[in-house]
């Protein structure tokens, strides 16, 4: 029955790379049917207005004053400005077709691919439901959504202990995990930020008990990627009668839990601004130049213990050390992580020092100033004593070196049975293996998979 199962399912990855391939072609076809010797000058004019573009908006990051504006008009005009190109040559229309089957081509490609390499995701395991269960909420987390989704009334009709902050006073989040700990409590849990939700498992972690995620943060990044329900936080609270249990990994900066990602230089910087939560854009804005150009901030150099030996990065302007690595389906590779118990850290770092490497970032991972790579231990040394550090968006500091490393499967984490979950990423496209796939028909029968 399972290979009966098998057979069925793979004709939509072979018939999907087939349409790729027949979409790849179809966009070359276009451009040299209805452009002729003309569509090697319609590429070059497009991908001419992708370099100067990108090269303003880091022109426009790196400088301040009339250098910006101009730079902000040549960002911005310079795409306007091969549209008109195109229109006025009477190849608009070939260049908007042709472009429209390349991305149908990129995007069945790398869907196919994704549907070939099988499901991934954090294993799960049916466990009891808690006894006594503890629960701390941030009122003011996500705009009030522990009021406005009822979350207190809802988790003490399940049997939840329940401590809601009081936004006049300051109080140790930790603290009050560890108290309820001692005081009998069989899982401890959080409705708010990525920040208090890392300083509650590090104490779960500590004691040995599962931890909840409620999803009443902000971003709720964390809970995106265990695949939590960010639109209703109270629909997290079905862990609590009827949950399975994962087992994920843990970062820790120095003596610091993350569940997310810790952050060093420009960003690092510019959130410890007093000013950058009154107005975000405008202190960006302010600081960037200086820490762009090297004027301000201190150097940094990382140091990263990857499978193939110790990886050097030499003065990149920002590091982004991750909670397992961010996987690459988007344009900035932020989006959300394939897997939180791959047991490494991802580590990113930008090193882009004048407006040609800016326009290589248009390459995404494999730009020159970007360096990806995966570590089971980072250390960030520096030329200061201490350094800004931004761990799963709070604003702290350090002192140099600072120690980066994953503890594997340290946090048992409870969701609910029934959730959105993670939808499987889409690798990056390769046209070889794209190739390979549309051509198994004889394999499938076969019961062979593709190489």
């Amino acid at each position: 029955m399972k290979w009966a199962a098998l057979v069925r399912r793979r004709p939509a990855p072979r018939w999907t790379a087939r349409l790729s391939l027949a979409a790849g072609t179809a966009a070359a076809v276009v451009l040299l049917l209805f452009a002729g010797l003309q569509s090697v000058l319609l590429v070059g004019v497009g991908l001419a207005g992708l370099v100067i573009a990108a090269a303003g908006v880091w022109w426009a990051l790196a400088r301040t004053g009339p250098a910006r504006a101009l730079a902000v008009v040549l960002a911005l005009g310079s795409p306007v400005a091969v549209v008109v190109l195109y229109a006025v040559s009477g190849l608009l229309w070939v260049a908007l077709v042709s472009l429209a089957l390349w991305v149908l081509a990129v995007l069945s490609g790398r869907t196919a691919l994704a549907a070939d390499r099988g499901p991934t995701g954090v294993r799960e395991r049916a466990v009891a439901s808690p006894r006594r269960p503890f629960l701390i909420m941030n009122p003011r987390s996500g705009g009030g959504k522990v009021g406005s989704f009822h979350l207190e009334e809802k988790a003490k009709d399940l049997g939840a202990q329940v401590v809601v902050l009081d936004p006049a006073h300051h109080q140790d989040v930790a603290a009050l995990a560890r108290q309820a700990a001692d005081e009998g409590a069989d899982l401890l849990g959080v409705a708010g930020g990525d920040g208090t939700q890392a300083l509650v498992a590090g104490v779960a972690v500590e004691r040995g008990l599962p931890f909840m995620v409620i999803s009443a943060g902000t971003r709720n990044h964390f809970a995106l990627d265990l695949g939590l329900d960010r639109e209703d936080p109270s629909l997290c609270l079905n862990a609590l009668t009827d949950g399975v249990e994962l087992r994920i990994d843990l970062g820790y900066v120095g003596d610091r839990v993350f569940v997310n990602n810790a952050s060093f230089g420009a960003y690092a910087t510019v959130v410890q601004s007093p000013a950058y939560r009154e107005d975000k854009a405008r202190t960006a804005l302010q600081l960037l130049p200086d820490l762009l150009t090297r004027h301000s901030g201190p150097r940094l150099t990382v140091h990263a213990q990857t499978a193939d030996g110790e990886a050097v990065i030499e003065a990149p302007q920002a590091v982004l050390v991750s909670n397992n690595p961010y996987r690459t389906d988007d344009p900035a590779g932020l989006g959300r992580r394939e897997r939180l118990d791959s047991g490494v850290l991802g580590v990113l770092g930008v090193k882009v020092d004048n407006a040609a490497q800016a326009a290589g970032m248009l390459r995404g991972r494999r730009s020159p100033g970007l360096v990806s790579l995966t570590a089971q231990d980072v250390v960030v040394a520096a030329d200061a004593p201490s350094v800004p550090v931004g761990v799963d968006g709070e604003a702290l500091v350090l002192r140099t070196p600072v120690h980066c490393r994953i503890e594997p499967r340290a946090l048992r984490v409870r969701v609910p049975r029934h959730r959105p979950g993670v939808p499987p990423g889409r690798p990056a496209m390769n046209w070889r293996q794209v190739g390979r796939l549309a051509r198994t028909m004889g394999r499938t029968a076969a019961g062979r998979r593709p190489h």
